[in-house]
């Protein structure tokens, strides 16, 4: 869901594997894997694209930690534990895959999958194109040319970087078994409409501040539903939490005190 933690060190990472501490946390808008909205994190160090390369650094501190309960030969507790390390980086990648082909609705798994990733990661890196809404669009159908969808479309912005990868996207799914109807439900169900958006986090706070806790009680009842779809869902200018920020809006760091 584009979450950068903004402070992935060694204490803010429980041993069962879930960060805790969401300081200086925050959402991707359009998509860029060097992303980093931390204020204490100018080297992007934790930036979004570095996530798994810090969790493995922290695990190796874990590690480093626990050697003189492994084995009492150091070099052999060296060896057990790096053994163990070697495995994390290749079981993350094949969760991560596993995941990223949900939230593009392939119900099978074929050896191309992970080209196909990249490729719409990186056209939509080219194409500035917004996260959430980038894989929430994908689950709508073709056009009847199998074109991209127009609120797909219109996410990018150079439309064409996009219909390239499409192509290869429609034929990649005409060798899925599942249906359009169930591909889109499953979709609709991983990708979710809204999400906590900086600068409706902004706004709320601005507010709380300012002594009105309703904007707080609003966006807590949006995001209790964070994939359903609403009645105004897809019309301009109504479907404001799922909106990307308008000019002026955008929120360019965080702090551990937000």
């Amino acid at each position: 869901v584009g979450f950068i933690h903004g402070v992935m060190n060694t204490d803010n990472v429980a041993v069962s594997g879930q960060t805790i501490d969401y300081g200086p946390c925050a959402f991707l808008d359009t998509y860029d894997p060097a992303k980093v909205f931390s204020s204490i994190d100018a080297s992007g160090r934790y930036a979004f694209g570095n996530q798994a390369r810090v969790a493995t650094w922290n695990l190796a501190r874990l590690a480093e930690a626990l050697l003189p309960l492994i084995h009492a030969v150091q070099e052999t507790a060296i060896a057990e534990a790096e053994a163990v390390l070697r495995g994390f980086a290749p079981q993350f990648e094949a969760d991560h895959l596993q995941h990223m082909r949900a939230k593009l609705g392939l119900s099978t798994a074929l050896p191309e999958d992970g080209a196909l990733i990249a490729g719409l990661l990186e056209t939509m890196a080219a194409g500035q194109a917004d996260f959430t809404l980038t894989f929430r669009a994908l689950s709508r159908p073709a056009g009847p040319d199998g074109a991209p969808p127009a609120d797909l479309a219109a996410l990018f912005a150079d439309p064409k970087l996009l219909a390239v990868w499409y192509a290869r996207y429609q034929d990649r799914l005409r060798r899925d078994p599942a249906s359009p109807e169930a591909r889109e439900r499953a979709m609709q169900g991983v990708n979710p409409r809204v999400i906590p958006r900086n600068h409706r986090i902004e706004a709320v706070i601005r507010a709380a501040l300012a002594g009105d806790l309703s904007p707080f009680h609003e966006l807590v009842t949006v995001l209790s539903t964070p994939y359903a779809d609403t009645p105004d869902a897809g019309k301009p200018g109504q479907d404001i939490y799922a909106a990307p920020p308008a000019a002026g809006e955008h929120v360019l760091q965080t702090f551990c005190g937000t």
